[in-house]
């Protein structure tokens, strides 16, 4: 019986952290994260102003369980990774992190974060762990994996992995964000994904 009961409590909680984010990305960009209460988003949620202090006790974390939620959802179909060819893994992995980065709600919550945290201590004081992002947890797994397999010689991967994905928004995402009417054709995304790829796969890669 307590089991059931545990059950049922972890699928009324798992609901409720749903719609409190869905509520909360539209309000704040909606409104912004300024004119944004929590209890707003509480009666928008449908959930009771403790249901949601319980989850997030401070707008600072609700926003950034709200970035990171538009950066994990929907879920990406499940893709296969090459092993062996350390490039054609790279290239599949640029691919669904650019995806990421263009996705209409990360681009503009990433803008509220700029626009705004130079205003709310709280915001700059939260640590948005984006290595929770289900591909980017993916790439650091691939990378790892490639040098104990003796495919790529990569002694520092979270290095290689900043300098990949730092070569693919710089083509795809920061011109997006700075400039609003900026745009990139999927041709131009591949580019950049498969420049990026050559690059590291050039420099870890073992003959």
């Amino acid at each position: 019986m307590t089991r059931g009961r545990s059950s049922y409590h972890r699928a009324v909680a798992a609901t409720n952290r749903e719609a409190i984010l869905g509520a909360a990305a539209q309000l704040f960009l909606e409104f912004g994260y300024d004119r944004t209460p929590l209890a707003r988003v509480a009666e928008r949620a449908g959930v009771s102003k403790a249901t949601l202090f319980k989850q997030f006790p401070t707008k600072a974390e609700l926003f950034e369980a709200t970035v990171l939620a538009a950066g994990g959802s929907p879920a990406p179909e499940p893709v296969e990774i090459p092993t062996g060819d350390l490039y054609a893994g790279l290239v599949v992995l640029g691919r669904a992190y650019a995806e990421l980065l263009t996705r209409p709600r990360m681009v503009a919550l990433m803008r509220t974060v700029i626009a705004e945290s130079h205003h709310f201590p709280e915001l700059r004081e939260r640590t948005f762990d984006f290595g929770t992002l289900p591909v980017l947890q993916a790439l650091g797994r691939y990378l790892r994996e490639a040098h104990s397999a003796g495919s790529a010689d990569i002694d520092d991967p979270d290095l290689a992995s900043a300098q990949f994905l730092g070569m693919i928004a710089s083509a795809v995402f920061w011109p997006r964000l700075m400039h609003g009417t900026w745009s990139i054709t999927r041709e131009e995304q591949s580019r950049a994904v498969d420049e990026a790829a050559r690059t590291i796969a050039a420099r870890f890669a073992t003959p």
